[in-house]
């Protein structure tokens, strides 16, 4: 009798035509022929992040853990997939708290969220790159009885080991933009084999299903479950913080905050804080930048300026001589979302394709994003219909949106409220995503129970 990690593969594996057959090992030959720059990029950002340089071994799937029995293994890309996939994580460690549960991140500041969210109670690796020798090794360390991807990684190496050793794989809040469909559709016959391997895809929506199935997914499984950021948990001490910062260091004052900022668009803030302080001249700024190697030349950006400027990690004082705080910690943003009148959401100035909306949404915080919000398209333009975001259409417009809404506090309640009721409605995806989850689990375990007796 077949076990259900088996009932995942797909047929069709047997019947690959030679064009897939093609683009798989010309991708295997490229994979290790770019290891070496990857590896050096790596190394490069090291030089500003020295945390790049760590655990080297585990890029090339030497990690550092080896379990006994199978895992779960939860990849996570940064701190945002990180953050929506702890609802997950938690459900699944309650539910199976006998399985170790493994979350890689391919990022230091993701790794460094897996430990401040879960304590030592799941395994950190950063994940390896996509040749087939690391995955090799990767798997033989890590066992995994089920491998669940947040979003979208076509890695098809992983897919391939994923199918070799019959381990059911789940695409979770699963996307593809338009735009990327375009360039997956120039390598069809590549991903039609990566995911012919009995992939599970939990699409963010009916579009993104579709996508898939144009790329050559199952429609037989290929589900729409939502997006699973929806049903973040926001930290339970937030409003406690809020107050312990607000207190000695912003109480009365209007206060916006800047997130998840990348160069070229930090420039663009402070420009918008200088429009805004000509109409509020007592607000404050809290700026963070999205990636931590960024804080000094951030905070010497703003000193440029002639700006006053305090800092978190300093603990020095925020007084009302100061006009912008440097957020350089990491796990704080949501505090600072809620202590904030005003949140405008980086990487949407810039073309890096916006940052997650839905953490300042789910505080009541009134949004406004720049034009570049492909990284969740959908999310941005139904939240931006809803009329708890405001989109721009270049940086100039940022300081005059900024004073609008501190101009006029019910404007400021209606769009928040309406942003919070928008996350609200859209839950529930983490329930769809472990009722496809589950049976898979389940019926690994029972497979195993059956071969030890």
């Amino acid at each position: 009798m077949r076990s259900g990690a088996a009932e995942v593969a797909d047929p069709q594996r047997t019947r690959r035509p030679w064009q897939a057959l093609l683009a798989r090992g010309v991708y295997v030959v490229l994979s290790y022929a770019l290891a070496p720059f990857a590896l050096g990029f790596l190394a490069w950002r090291g030089l500003w992040n020295h945390a790049y340089w760590e655990r080297f071994g585990e890029r090339l799937g030497f990690a550092k853990v080896r379990f006994a029995t199978p895992s779960i293994w939860i990849h996570a890309v940064s701190v945002g997939e990180v953050q929506a996939a702890a609802p997950l994580v938690r459900a699944l460690l309650a539910e199976y708290p006998q399985t170790p549960v493994v979350v890689s991140t391919t990022t230091p500041t993701g790794a460094q969220r897996v430990q401040a969210l879960f304590h030592g109670n799941v395994a950190h690796v950063y994940a390896p790159y996509d040749t087939p020798g690391g995955m090799r090794r990767f798997f033989a360390r890590i066992r995994p009885r089920l491998v669940v991807i947040i979003e979208t990684e076509l890695w098809p190496n992983l897919f391939h080991e994923c199918g070799r050793r019959r381990v059911p794989l789940v695409l979770a809040s699963a996307r593809i933009s338009p735009r990327s469909l375009g360039s997956y559709r120039r390598f069809t016959a590549l991903f039609r084999e990566a995911l012919s391997h009995g992939i599970v895809i939990a699409a963010q929506s009916e579009a993104d299903a579709e996508r898939f199935r144009d790329l050559g997914a199952s429609p037989e499984r290929t589900h729409v479950t939502g997006n699973i950021k929806f049903d973040f948990e926001t930290p339970a001490q937030v409003r406690d913080r809020v107050a312990a910062f607000r207190t000695p260091w912003a109480a009365g004052r209007p206060v916006w905050v800047a997130a998840s900022t990348h160069s070229g668009e930090d420039e663009q803030v402070l420009d918008a804080l200088e429009e805004t302080r000509r109409a509020h001249p007592d607000c404050l700024l809290l700026i963070a930048p999205r990636h931590p190697e960024r804080f000094t030349a951030v905070a010497a950006l703003v000193r440029g300026r002639g700006l006053a400027l305090a800092t978190r990690s300093s603990g020095e004082p925020c007084g009302a001589a100061k006009q912008v705080f440097l957020l350089d910690t990491l796990g704080e943003l949501p505090s600072f979302y809620a202590a904030a009148a005003v949140a405008f959401v980086g990487g949407s100035l810039v073309p890096i394709g916006g940052h997650n909306l839905l953490e300042p949404a789910a505080l009541g915080v009134p949004i406004i994003t720049g034009p570049y919000n492909f990284n969740a398209e959908e999310v941005a333009d139904m939240l931006v219909a809803s009329g708890g975001a405001r989109r721009l259409r270049d940086g100039g417009e940022l300081g005059p949106a900024v004073i609008e809404l501190l101009d006029d506090p019910a404007l400021r309640e209606q769009r928040g409220q309406t942003a919070q009721r928008f996350v609200q409605d859209n839950r529930g995806a983490l329930e769809r995503l472990l009722a496809l989850v589950r049976p898979l689990l389940d019926a690994g375990r029972s497979a195993g129970a059956a071969s030890a007796s």
